[in-house]
């Protein structure tokens, strides 16, 4: 059941989840900021069936940008450097930026 709860989510996040005609392939149509969303909800949801999708669209996607990493970091208050690398596979010294940032370090 958690997996329909999973697509429900990820097509929440306005991309585009269909099953390609009768077979078990699905596909997925999302911009850069709706896959970030993705990988997010995965990792929140902890469903370890679908790590693996996570881990593909992480690889697929191109570098992250400053502000997408500020904006993941806003979304989860108190997010750790660590937490940070792990989900959007950034530098140090990227995500060590943003916490400071947020922190009013900088």
């Amino acid at each position: 059941m958690k997996a329909y709860a999973l697509k429900a989510h990820i097509r929440n996040t306005g991309s585009d989840l269909q099953r390609i005609g009768r077979s078990r392939n699905w596909q997925l149509k999302a911009n850069r900021q709706q896959l970030l969303e993705i990988i997010d909800i995965i990792h929140r949801e902890d469903e370890q069936t679908w790590l693996w999708l996570a881990k593909l669209l992480k690889s697929h996607s191109e570098d992250i940008t400053h502000d997408e990493l500020l904006a993941i970091a806003r979304r989860k208050p108190g997010i750790t450097v660590n937490e940070l690398l792990t989900r959007t596979d950034c530098t140090l010294a990227q995500a060590r930026t943003v916490i400071d940032e947020l922190e009013g370090l900088d």
